[in-house]
């Protein structure tokens, strides 16, 4: 195996146990509280917030089995609505609102990994919220067009993330926090395919890819 393989694996690695470190850690906490808590309104909070933390880390894995897993048991498609719920689950509480323009015909793993990582990206780009639209369609000879589109008062994606999605892998350092743009480059290369970005306002952001049929 490659360094540049063993690092890529590290740093999806990283970025997974970053994302995770907070509600396990949440988790861990609550139970250290409720051993010592004898007062029963403030054992029912820490019961509220030990379901709250173990719900987060459960869609926490399962999005990251999706997106950078082998998403066992699904076979080459993945069902649409399996993507849709992951992103829901990272989404969250967050005032980030979801328009999924997918229909319900299973899509190809290549297209769901572009799409859960392009998503991860993109929800973190959208701290004070927003609207995160997505679309995939199938197009002639087996080619697959996949576009997100971000709208909100302020976008803040990282600089080395949109180096990546718009010029290539080499564009910027691979880090945990752009590793899911280099899977996505990745992705799309693998499948004969290619990966677009576009700032069309201060306020809006289209990205994209297109697989092309094998």
């Amino acid at each position: 195996m490659t360094d540049d393989r063993v690092d890529f694996a590290s740093m999806l690695a990283s970025r997974l146990c970053h994302d995770l470190l907070s509600p396990v850690g949440a988790f861990a906490n609550g139970l250290e509280l409720l051993a010592d808590e004898k007062d029963p309104a403030m054992r029912e909070r820490c019961f509220e917030l030990l379901e709250q933390s173990a719900r987060t880390s459960a869609n926490k894995l399962k999005f990251f089995r999706l997106a950078f897993g082998s998403a066992g048991g699904f076979g080459e498609l993945v069902p649409a609505d399996e993507a849709r719920s992951a992103i829901q689950g990272i989404i969250g509480d967050r005032a980030i609102e979801l328009n999924w323009m997918i229909g319900t015909d299973p899509l190809p793993k290549p297209a769901v990994k572009i799409i859960l990582n392009l998503s991860l990206l993109l929800v973190d780009a959208l701290v004070r919220g927003g609207r995160l639209d997505i679309g995939c369609e199938k197009q002639g000879e087996g080619s697959i067009e996949i576009a997100l589109h971000v709208e909100a008062e302020r976008i803040f994606l990282d600089g080395d993330v949109e180096r990546i999605l718009a010029e290539g892998e080499g564009a910027s350092p691979m880090t945990s926090r752009t590793a899911p743009a280099v899977l996505v480059q990745a992705v799309a290369r693998q499948n004969g395919g290619t990966v677009m970005l576009a700032r069309e306002t201060p306020t809006s952001l289209l990205v994209g890819a297109v697989l092309r049929g094998r």
